[in-house]
């Protein structure tokens, strides 16, 4: 078995979500009508920590921010051997002319991310929507979805892994790669 990759850690790592949250503010300003929402599951750990960021870099506790589980949305939902456990959805409040920043760490085919469209249409019609994807896997997209906000983009073949692991889960805040499917390893 070939050995997994650091593609991105340590200070890199943290530079990188600052500067995506700096990016966020410039286009945001005071968040008055913007609202953050993370798809679970592995989107809403990067959701966290970018929720966490732009609070403390703009001294705020009120952002509003939803969990949005995207389970049943998908389709491939019914074409799996093993059922896909569904997760909560947390959203308190409509997103109903609101500008909503859609936060997945990694953007693969596209397929979640539309899914997750489909989804966010029970809370409301929103003004606009923008993406901010941690990974960008560019050459492997199914649908024409791209990241409004992006961290890096890894070039791999279709049987590549990349994993985003977090601190607060694994440790350490690192993105690795592997040469193979995850199946594989």
């Amino acid at each position: 078995m070939e050995q997994d990759r650091v593609i991105l850690s340590g200070k890199r790592f943290a530079l990188t979500l600052d500067r995506l949250c700096h990016q966020i503010i410039e286009n945001h300003g005071d968040f008055s009508n913007t609202c953050l929402i993370g798809v679970q599951v592995r989107g809403v750990k990067f959701a966290n920590r970018i929720y966490q960021n732009l609070s403390q870099i703009l001294d705020r506790t009120d952002l509003e921010y939803g969990k949005l589980d995207v389970t049943f949305y998908r389709d491939d939902f019914r074409r799996r051997e093993d059922p896909l456990a569904a997760s909560s959805t947390e959203i308190d409040f409509l997103v109903e002319d609101k500008n909503v920043v859609l936060i997945d760490d990694v953007l693969y085919s596209g397929r979640t991310i539309r899914a997750a469209l489909d989804a966010l249409q029970h809370y409301g019609r929103p003004r606009k929507v923008e993406l901010v994807s941690l990974v960008d896997r560019r050459f492997n997209r199914h649908l024409p979805i791209q990241p409004d906000y992006l961290g890096i983009t890894v070039d791999a073949v279709e049987e590549a892994y990349v994993k985003v692991e977090w601190e607060e889960e694994h440790g350490k805040d690192r993105i690795l790669f592997f040469p193979k499917s995850k199946n594989e390893i």
